[in-house]
């Protein structure tokens, strides 16, 4: 799991305005953007096969088995990858400062970074053989971002030190343990964490109020912990239950020791999201970046992303065992939902980041 795991979720909010601040805008416009969406699988799969390369960013071998993707798509197609691990927001300043003399091809972004991509004219649409499998809130409508797999928000519980692990926001309210929800002011993941504790109770992303007010009453209970959940800290005991999202949970559970800690996702209600391909409208191997999206939509490709924890988008693929072990159970994210105003959430956000410091960080004990 890569350093930038909780930053790759960073909501939108002031780094729309921030990231791109001081970029350079020279360099040659595209000129392969006109026929994107046109090209058959077969024609894009000869182009990229002529490219021979295809350079990533944010999608290094050690997250959510990009490795496995990586080295398929070298042996069936013979295209060579190489990759510079960076942040969302990163990624697409890198976008934007080298547009002509691009040396990126494809990214792999938060949500909330996709539609910011677009915004910014840095994208390449594309829309892959699968886009009928992909919810409609998981992709861009003319395919210049598409969301592959999924983060939920779960709860992980020491068994060792927690002997009834929670199932529920109620049962977390209830307890008497400590609760590590990380930095919301700056971790996209302890922000998710907040949401999702505002469905459970009555609100939505218009309404973050709920969420505030759970995390206030544990933190006046001297439950709270508000720094960051790290693997070290789990192996030593020192956290009883922390909200993360689940292939985080998934992966420090099977790093440290798979009996003693317990994953679930919340009953009552939690927050899905997600990471979504970018393709870099300036890209010098577009087709390789293209059969690159459309591999990661694949059975084989859903799979790999199986294998590294991370959920697959496609509700429908039919995993290999080996894969499905990664994950929970299907019936856990009955109640789960995503974002469905984007807007109405960077709203929130900046409410959130204020209601936190008046409200819950004064009284964290």
């Amino acid at each position: 799991m890569r350093k930038s795991s909780i930053i790759k979720m960073a909501t939108v909010g002031v780094l729309s305005v921030s990231i791109f601040t001081g970029c350079s805008s020279k360099g040659q416009e595209p000129k392969n953007t006109q026929t994107s969406n046109k090209l058959s699988i077969e024609d894009v799969t000869k182009k990229a096969k002529q490219e021979g390369e295809v350079n990533s960013v944010g999608m290094p071998d050690s997250w959510a088995n990009w490795k496995g993707t990586w080295e398929d798509i070298n042996s069936k197609y013979g295209i060579k990858h190489t990759d510079t691990d960076m942040s969302s927001a990163e990624e697409l300043a890198k976008f934007e400062s080298e547009k002509g003399n691009a040396t990126a091809d494809i990214g792999d972004v938060g949500a909330a970074f996709g539609p910011l991509a677009k915004e910014k004219g840095l994208t390449l649409p594309y829309k892959t053989s699968y886009w009928n499998d992909v919810p409609a809130w998981a992709k861009d409508k003319d395919g210049d971002w598409m969301i592959g797999y999924t983060g939920t928000i779960a709860f992980i519980t020491d068994k060792n030190n927690v002997k009834n692990p929670p199932k529920s926001w109620k049962d977390l309210e209830n307890g008497t343990y400590k609760v590590a929800i990380g930095d919301v002011l700056k971790a996209s993941q302890a922000q998710f964490g907040v949401l999702a504790a505002a469905f459970a109770n009555g609100g939505d992303e218009k309404n973050i109020k709920p969420g505030v007010d759970f995390f206030e009453k544990l933190a006046k209970q001297g439950r709270l912990q508000t720094n960051d959940v790290k693997l070290t800290a789990l192996e030593k005991g020192e956290v009883d239950v922390a909200v993360v999202w689940d292939f985080n949970g998934l992966g420090y559970r099977d790093q440290v020791d798979k009996t003693r800690f317990d994953v679930v996702i919340p009953k009552e209600a939690s927050v899905i999201s997600g990471y979504a391909s970018v393709i870099n409208k300036y890209a010098k191997h577009p087709n390789a970046a293209k059969l690159a999206r459309e591999y990661i939509f694949s059975d084989a490709g859903q799979a790999n992303l199986a294998r590294g924890y991370a959920r697959p988008i496609r509700e429908n693929v039919k995993l290999p065992e080996d894969a499905k072990a990664k994950l929970l159970p299907n019936d856990m994210y009955k109640n789960v939902k995503p974002v469905k105003d984007a807007k109405a959430w960077e709203q929130s956000m900046q409410q959130l980041l204020s209601l936190w410091q008046e409200k819950v960080l004064i009284n964290v004990k």
